[in-house]
C-alpha cells in the first residue's frame, strides 16, 4: 500500500524552539514510518527570528506556507531581546496574526495528569490523580480583538485605556459545536464558563451555548461562573471533563489547569479552524535562559505533534504511537532537568528524542 504523505509547516521560532522542533520532527518521522505515513516538513520563520530576518514577526511567505500545508507545527516564540521592540515587531504579534490568518478560532488545551508525574504537581497527589481535562478556548474574538480599543485622555486630562469584550452569536455557536463534539468523544460532560451575573456578553454566551446544547442531548451541560471555576479547578479538578469558555477566561483557566500536571514542559495544545490548517504547539514559552544548552523538555512538543495527528490529520494510530512513546519514556525513568527527581535518569533534549524515536517502533498499538 502506498504511504500517505502530509505536508507540515514547521515554525521553530525562538529560544528552545529549534531544539524541540528537531526532536518532534525526528519522532514524527519514526512514528509515521511505523504506520506507513510520510511527512514532508517545510521550515518557515516566525516570532523574533522572523523580525530579525525580515522586520516583521509573521512574513507573508510564512503565512502562505502555512495555508498551503496540511497542518502547522509551532514550537515557541519570544524572548527578552524583543521586549523593547515596537509592538508591531514583537514576536507575540506574529502569533496573533497567524491565528487570525488561519481563522484558528478554537484552542484545545488538555490538562492530563500522567500517573508517572502525579507527584510533580504542586497540589497533593490525591487531589490531582486521575485529572483529565480538555479546555476549549475561543481564540480569535473577545477582548483581545474587540473594537474600540486604545488610549485617550479624559475631560480632566488624565490618560485612560480601554478594551472591548464582544462576541456575536455565530462566534459563540461555532466554538460551542467544537466543544460539544469533543465532549461526545470524552465523558460526555461539558461545563461552559462565563460571568453571566455581571457581563452582558457572558449572558449572551450562556444563552447561545444552552441553545446549541439542545442539539447534543447525549452531553450533560452545566454552567459555572469563572471565579468559581478557578476555585474548583484547584479544589477538585476531577469534577471537570470538557470546558468551554471565552478568549480571556480561557487564557487564565488553561494556564491554571496546566499547573495541575506539574510541568509546563508536558502540555500540548491545538488551535483549529473549520477551513484552514490547524496550529499545534506546546503551552510553554521559548525559555531563552536555557536555549542552546540541549536541556529543554521536548515532550510537550511531541505531544503537540500527537494532537496534530489526531485532530488535524486524522492519523489516530500515529498519534497513539507518539503518546505511548512519551509514557514509555516516563515509565522508564527518563527525565529532563525540569522533571528530575531522586531515582530518575536525567537525559538531555536530544537524548530523549532518540529514546522517544526508538519507542515509537516498539509501541504496541491496538488495532482500529
Amino acid at each position: 500500500m502506498k504511504a500517505s504523505t502530509h505536508t507540515i509547516a514547521v515554525l521553530a521560532g525562538d529560544g528552545i524552539g529549534p531544539e524541540i522542533s528537531a526532536v518532534a520532527t525526528q519522532v514524527l518521522r519514526e512514528a509515521g514510518d511505523a504506520e506507513g505515513v510520510r511527512f514532508n516538513f517545510e521550515d518557515s520563520l516566525i516570532g523574533g527570528a522572523a523580525t530579525d530576518a525580515t522586520g516583521t514577526p509573521l512574513p507573508d511567505s510564512t503565512l502562505e506556507a502555512c495555508k498551503r500545508s496540511d497542518a502547522v507545527l509551532l514550537a515557541a516564540i519570544g524572548g527578552y531581546k524583543w521586549d523593547t521592540y515596537p509592538r508591531e515587531q514583537r514576536p507575540e504579534r506574529g502569533l496573533l496574526a497567524l491565528r487570525k490568518g488561519l481563522n484558528a478560532f478554537a484552542n484545545l488545551r488538555p490538562a492530563t495528569v500522567l500517573p508517572q508525574l502525579a507527584d510533580a504537581s504542586s497540589l497533593k497527589k490525591e487531589v490531582v490523580e486521575g485529572t483529565d481535562i480538555m479546555i476549549v478556548r475561543e481564540l480569535v474574538g473577545g477582548i483581545y480583538f474587540g473594537q474600540p480599543r486604545g488610549t485617550d485622555t479624559d475631560s480632566s486630562g488624565h490618560k485612560r485605556a480601554f478594551n472591548t469584550m464582544v462576541y456575536s452569536e455565530p462566534e459563540i455557536e461555532r466554538i460551542a459545536h467544537v466543544a460539544f463534539q469533543l465532549a461526545q468523544k470524552r465523558q460526555r460532560r461539558l461545563c461552559s464558563v462565563d460571568k453571566a451575573n455581571v457581563l452582558d456578553v457572558s449572558q449572551l454566551w450562556r444563552d447561545v451555548v444552552t441553545h446549541i446544547g439542545k442539539q447534543y442531548p447525549d452531553v450533560e451541560l452545566s454552567h459555572m461562573y469563572v471565579d468559581n471555576a478557578a476555585m474548583q479547578l484547584l479544589r477538585n479538578p476531577r469534577e471537570f471533563d470538557t470546558m468551554v469558555t471565552s478568549n480571556l477566561f480561557g487564557d487564565i483557566l488553561s494556564d491554571e489547569a496546566s499547573m495541575l500536571t506539574g510541568s509546563l514542559g508536558m502540555l500540548p495544545s491545538a488551535s483549529i479552524s473549520n477551513d484552514m490548517p490547524g496550529i499545534f504547539e506546546p503551552v510553554h514559552g521559548s525559555a531563552p535562559d536555557i536555549a542552546g544548552q540541549d536541556i529543554a523538555n521536548p515532550m510537550a512538543m511531541v505531544l503537540s505533534a500527537a494532537m496534530m495527528c489526531r485532530y488535524g490529520l486524522d492519523l489516530p494510530k500515529v498519534a497513539q504511537r507518539l503518546e505511548v512513546a512519551v509514557e514509555a519514556a516516563l515509565e522508564g525513568g527518563y527525565r529532563t532537568a525540569d522533571l528530575m527527581s531522586p531515582g530518575m535518569k536525567q537525559v538531555r533534549c536530544s537524548e530523549l528524542g532518540a529514546i522517544l524515536a526508538e519507542a515509537c517502533h516498539k509501541s504496541a498499538i491496538a488495532p482500529s
